[in-house]
C-alpha cells in the first residue's frame, strides 16, 4: 500500500514537566534537518558526517537564538525504530521547551508526524508485523502488571512465531496439492488425506488454545468489570472505599445516598479490577433513587464479577432475596459485612437460602467471606478470592501465549472454522482441490492477525488510535 515518505517530526515523550524531552524526526532527510539547527561547540562536525546508531552533544539554534543544550542520538537506515533515518533529540522536558524545538525542526523543513505514524512506518517497512505493532498501543495503555506483561510478549513476537508456523504449513499442503493436480505423473497425492488430517488437526489445537486463552487475555488487559451490589445500609460505599484504599464513596446512615453509579480502577497484585459501585437495591418512590437502582441492575447484567454485600447483623429481607434471584449463574464474592456487630445473618444461613432458590451452589461461582468496613478485615481473602475465581489462584505467564485482543481472536475463530471444514471435506473424500480453498481461507484468516491479510481501512483504523509521537 502507498505511504508518505517524506521526513517527519513529533515529541515522543508526555507533554509533562520532567528531566528529558525528545523531539523524534524520521525519514529520508531526517539528519540534514537537524543538521540544520543542531550545533556542535567543540568538534563542529555535522551530523550527516557522524557515524550511525551514535550520540553527540551540541545545542539547537533557531537561526541565532539558542534554544536548548541537548544531546542528539542519530540513527541511520536500516538501523532505526522506523528503518528510516532518524534523529532524536533529547532536550530538557519542560513542555515549553519539547514545544519550541519541535516548532524549529517544523520550520527546518519536517512535516508534523500524525498520531502512530512512526509505528505506522516500521510496520509498512517490514520491521514489525501488525500484532507486535498493536503490542506498542496495549503496553503504552497497560493499567495493570499482567496487561503489561502480555504487552511485552507479544512485543518480542510471541504472536507472530506461532502464526506464522502455522501458515507455513497450510501453504506447504496448499503448494502440494497444487503441484500434484499440475504434474501428477511425478507428484503422488497417494496418503495425503491421511497426512492433511493430522497437520490440520494438529493446527486446530494450536488454535484452539489461543482462543481459550482470550477471555483471560481480555480480563488481564481491560480488568476485571466488578459491580457492587447490596440493599441500603449494608455498607457497600464503606466497603468501596476499603478495597479502593480512599474516601471515593459518601458514607452516611441515610438510606439512598448513593444514587448513581461511582466508578473505579485499582490494581490487586498486578490484576485490574474496574469497580463500580451503586445505588442500594429497593423497592422506592423517589424518581432519582429509582433510576439508580435501574442502572445499578444494568451494570450488573453485564459484569465479570457481583459483590454482594450482605449487612450480617440484620436479617435478610426482600431486599436481598431480589439480588439473590437476579445473580444467579454470575461470578459473585458474597460479602458479610458488619462482622464487629452481633451477627444475625451468617454464612451456614445464608448458603441454606442459596440452596433453596438455587438448588444448588456452584463452589466455584459463589465464595462467601466475612468483612468489617469498620475494621478493616477480609481484604486480604477478597483479594484471594478475585485470583482464584478468575485465574484458579495463579497467573504467572511465564511462558504462555495469551490473545488480547478482540480482532486476533475472531481472526483465529475464523482460521479454525475453515480448517474444520477441511476435515469434513476429507471425510466426506472430496477432491483435494476443494480442500485447498478452505485452507487458503485459514492461511488468509491466520494472515489477518499480522498484518499480511488487512486492507488500508484497517491499517487506519488501527494506528489512528496510537498516541502523538509513537
Amino acid at each position: 500500500m502507498a505511504f508518505k515518505t517524506d521526513t517527519n517530526a513529533a515529541i515522543s515523550t508526555g507533554m509533562s514537566d520532567s528531566g528529558i524531552g525528545i523531539v523524534r524526526i524520521s525519514g529520508g532527510d531526517a539528519i540534514e534537518i537537524a543538521d540544520k539547527i543542531f550545533r556542535s561547540p567543540k568538534t563542529g562536525k555535522k551530523l550527516t558526517d557522524v557515524k550511525g546508531n551514535t550520540v553527540h552533544y551540541g545545542y539547537i539554534y533557531d537561526g541565532d537564538e539558542l534554544i536548548d543544550e541537548v544531546m542528539a542520538v542519530v540513527l541511520k537506515a536500516p538501523r532505526s525504530y522506523t528503518t528510516e533515518n532518524t534523529v532524536e533529540i533529547n532536550c530538557h522536558g519542560g513542555v515549553l521547551m519539547v514545544q519550541k524545538i519541535l516548532e524549529t525542526v517544523l520550520k527546518a523543513g519536517a512535516r508534523m508526524a500524525e498520531p502512530g505514524e512512526f509505528t505506522k512506518r516500521a510496520f509498512l517497512n517490514g520491521r514489525i508485523d501488525l500484532s507486535r505493532a498493536e503490542a506498542v498501543i496495549d503496553v503504552i495503555h497497560s493499567r495493570n502488571e499482567y496487561a503489561l506483561r502480555a504487552g511485552t510478549r507479544q512485543l518480542r513476537g510471541n504472536i507472530y512465531e506461532i502464526v506464522s508456523e502455522m501458515r507455513k504449513k497450510l501453504i506447504y499442503e496448499i503448494a502440494f496439492i497444487e503441484s500434484a493436480i499440475d504434474d501428477p505423473e511425478h507428484i503422488s497425492l497417494e496418503g495425503f488425506y491421511e497426512r492433511i488430517t493430522e497437520i490440520v488437526r494438529n493446527v486446530i489445537d494450536q488454535i484452539e488454545k489461543l482462543i481459550q486463552s482470550a477471555d483471560s487475555g481480555k480480563l488481564m488487559k481491560e480488568g476485571i468489570q466488578t459491580v457492587i451490589l447490596g440493599k441500603p445500609n449494608a455498607g457497600k460505599s464503606s466497603l468501596m472505599n476499603l478495597i479502593v484504599g480512599s474516601e471515593k464513596s459518601i458514607v452516611t446512615n441515610v438510606a439512598g445516598t448513593t444514587r448513581d453509579v461511582l466508578e473505579e480502577n485499582i490494581r490487586i497484585h498486578g490484576l485490574g479490577l474496574n469497580i463500580v459501585d451503586t445505588a442500594g437495591i429497593r423497592d422506592t418512590e423517589d424518581i432519582v433513587e429509582k433510576i439508580g437502582v435501574e442502572k445499578a441492575l444494568s451494570y450488573a447484567e453485564n459484569a465479570d464479577l457481583i459483590v454482594y454485600v450482605a449487612d450480617s447483623s440484620t436479617q435478610l429481607d426482600d431486599n436481598d432475596y431480589e439480588i439473590i434471584d437476579f445473580i444467579k449463574d454470575k461470578k459473585v464474592i458474597i460479602l458479610l459485612n458488619k462482622s464487629d456487630l452481633e451477627e444475625r445473618t451468617d454464612e451456614k444461613s445464608l448458603k441454606s437460602v442459596l440452596e433453596r432458590r438455587y438448588g444448588s451452589i456452584k463452589n466455584d461461582n459463589i465464595v462467601i467471606i466475612k468483612t468489617s468496613a469498620k475494621e478493616k478485615s477480609g481484604l486480604e481473602e477478597f483479594e484471594s478470592a478475585v485470583r482464584n475465581m478468575f485465574f484458579q489462584g495463579k497467573l504467572s505467564m511465564d511462558d504462555e501465549i495469551v490473545i488480547t485482543n478482540l480482532r486476533h481472536k475472531e481472526a483465529l475463530m475464523d482460521a479454525r472454522d475453515s480448517l474444520k471444514l477441511v476435515l469434513k471435506a476429507v471425510e466426506e473424500e472430496m477432491p483435494e482441490d476443494f480442500l485447498s480453498i478452505d485452507l487458503m481461507n485459514a492461511y488468509s484468516s491466520l494472515g489477518y492477525i499480522i498484518g499480511e491479510e488487512v486492507g488500508e481501512d484497517l491499517i487506519e483504523e488501527i494506528f489512528s488510535k496510537f498516541c502523538m509521537g509513537k
